[in-house]
């Protein structure tokens, strides 16, 4: 395996760590006790707001099919990743100001739900579908198998670590400060995919390996108008 084929394999692991280390299936999995963390205390309700948090999961996907071809992976991804960045920022505020009253619902966990739709509304059609995208069109053919798997790998003990770590961090930091850190991932996350990830949307995997040369190794006659064309 080359130090081409190597770059590639790292870059596409972090922006698979990435997207599960930015909180996707905390909101997921935790979606009721998170509404019921805001201060609304009826399983009802909480359930209830955490079904229409899936819903829009799922029309957010649906919009991101349409979105990916049109919009490009990168340009899709970073715009999501903003938006990921302001709701957890949203979530974290929220949180911290309602720790600091009596404990009821009020604006403060209104704003939380809302920063929790937010969240969902900017993840789905960006970070949800531009991984797994990129994931197919990346790799070299001879190591896509492997290296796909390897993604998926790293993806689901990703998702193992946030899910088992959430609610524990939750309590020993607080849900706002938790989220906060989220939201400090997301940023990195943000200027990773800025620097480390090309736009993939139209290339052969030949342009791909053109451009991810020039990554891996650097182009010491300046840009070639492949990598200029799609920067």
């Amino acid at each position: 395996m080359n130090g081409n084929c190597l770059f590639i394999i790292i870059a596409h692991l972090n922006m698979q760590a990435f997207q599960q280390f930015t909180g996707i299936n905390t909101v997921m999995y935790y979606s009721p006790t998170i509404v019921q963390m805001a201060g609304f205390k009826s399983n009802q309700l909480a359930l209830l707001l955490s079904l229409i948090v899936a819903l829009m999961n799922a029309m957010g996907t649906v919009v991101g099919i349409y979105l990916i071809d049109h919009f490009g992976r990168k340009k899709l991804a970073l715009t999501s990743l903003s938006g990921v960045i302001v709701s957890l920022i949203l979530l974290a505020v929220a949180f911290i100001l309602q720790s600091s009253t009596s404990g009821n619902v009020g604006a403060y966990g209104w704003i939380a739900v809302i920063g929790l739709a937010l969240y969902i509304a900017f993840f789905a059609p960006g970070m949800g579908p531009v991984p797994w995208t990129v994931n197919s069109e990346i790799y070299p053919e001879s190591y896509r198998g492997m290296c796909g798997g390897m993604s998926a790998t790293v993806n689901w003990i990703s998702n193992l670590i946030v899910a088992q770590s959430f609610l524990s961090l939750a309590e020993a930091v607080g849900t706002g400060v938790t989220f906060l850190i989220l939201a400090g991932i997301a940023v990195m996350a943000f200027v990773f995919v800025a620097v480390f990830v090309p736009e993939t949307k139209g290339l052969s995997f030949e342009e791909m390996e053109k451009i991810w040369k020039e990554k891996a190794w650097g182009n010491g006659s300046g840009k070639e108008p492949l990598l200029e064309s799609r920067s």
